[in-house]
């Protein structure tokens, strides 16, 4: 099959051939004119060499997002088949059975799509105009690998609308309920697909609430930013004396109560709705002490613009939390945003623990989640990064 051609500008071939899956409006030359809006084209060289196959959007500053590097490989609804089986075996192979990310987008070498898998229920959100064209056929692809109960458009996205798509939600197939139950190690959580936040529960982190068992027993423990408790239930479950969960939703920490209700936990979880910044500074004044603190905000910085005030947000409020610290005490600290790189991160927990004159010692490096992989040509795929810290 023939596909459209977009012709990279001599030089900037490299990027691709070392791995990046996306193609950006300045880099290109010219483009044929059978490239559509939404449908397939080839990325060749400057000599008209081979690069790479993937969806093409004239309207974006993404003109291209990879899907094979193989010229031989046909889009058909049996390249997407084979896509989804390979993310899922993946995910298998590590032991992800219940509730776990499905397809990660590039990193799954399906750009634009994400998918979760939740017990008996999916839910997906898309950001690319070609993947949008897909949809039907991705769609019945899902429902016959997974046999869910019901499959949840989460579409009501922003970024969408730089792809020209419109915002939406709802459910696409069978029925999905306002309360699903999942397992995570040892706690039942409750997820509400519909109304909750990116696909309906934060899984990125599934494994990270794992890796805090040994730090819990007989401490008492802060969570901010704590969403539905997935972080404070764990506390709870590993030995805990107590855990004040903090947020500034309303919602989300109504949802907390019912999870906390559902593991036998109630009695040792306190819910309280603050603003984080606020509080840590109210907390470190009084004199209250925790042993283990978890401080995992929202990102602070969506853009590169936003950095250099990100920066300062994140030291002032890890600065807090390491003065809410008893001596020999834990703080698990986290960002989500990409542009605050791992290396980045860590300069700052240093410059905050020296600010707050305690010195800390660094115990565990943390990433999202293995059902999250990052693509090393993607480098927005690498996101969420943390580290384990115990404060002297």
């Amino acid at each position: 099959m023939e596909y459209g051609k977009i012709c990279l500008r001599r030089g900037e071939e490299n990027d691709l051939l070392g791995g990046a899956y996306w193609v950006f409006d300045n880099q290109a030359a010219w483009r044929d004119d059978t490239c559509a809006d939404g449908g397939v084209a080839d990325a060749v060289d400057a000599k008209g060499r081979f690069l790479a196959r993937g969806f093409f959007n004239g309207k974006s500053h993404i003109v291209l997002r990879v899907l094979t590097r193989d010229a031989s490989e046909e889009i058909d609804r049996d390249f997407f088949r084979r896509r989804i089986e390979r993310a899922w075996e993946f995910r298998r192979a590590l032991g992800f059975s219940d509730s776990c990310r499905v397809i990660f987008g590039e990193a799954d070498d399906l750009p634009g799509l994400t998918a979760d898998k939740f017990g008996d229920y999916l839910s997906f959100q898309t950001v690319s105009l070609g993947m949008e064209r897909w949809m039907p056929d991705i769609l019945e692809i899902l429902v016959e690998i997974f046999r869910p109960k019901g499959v949840y458009e989460k579409n009501d996205l922003a970024v969408r609308e730089k792809e020209g798509l419109p915002r939406r939600a709802g459910c696409v197939w069978g029925e999905v309920p306002p309360r699903v139950e999942i397992r995570e190690h040892d706690a039942r959580m409750l997820v509400d697909i519909p109304g909750g936040q990116k696909t309906g529960h934060f899984l990125d982190q599934q494994e990270n609430r794992g890796r805090i068992r040994p730090y819990c027993a007989g401490r008492n423990v802060l969570d901010l930013c704590c969403h539905t408790g997935g972080f404070s239930i764990h506390a709870a479950l590993y030995g805990a004396a107590h855990v004040d969960a903090v947020d500034v939703s309303e919602d989300a920490l109504a949802m907390l109560r019912e999870n906390a209700r559902l593991n036998g936990a109630e009695d040792r979880i306190t819910t309280v709705a603050a603003d984080v910044f606020d509080l840590v500074r109210r907390y470190a004044a009084e004199g209250r002490r925790y042993g283990l603190v978890i401080c995992d905000p929202p990102a602070f910085a969506k853009s590169r613009k936003a950095l250099e005030g990100a920066y300062r947000g994140y030291k002032e409020l890890n600065l807090q939390c390491m003065k809410l610290l008893e001596p020999g005490g834990f703080l698990v600290s986290c960002s989500c945003s990409q542009f605050m790189t791992p290396e980045l991160y860590l300069k700052m927990l240093r410059e905050a623990a020296a600010d707050a004159k305690r010195p800390a010692r660094l115990l565990e490096a943390l990433l999202q989640s293995r059902d999250h992989p990052a693509a090393l040509g993607a480098e927005q795929s690498l996101y969420l990064k943390g580290y384990i810290l115990q404060i002297l």
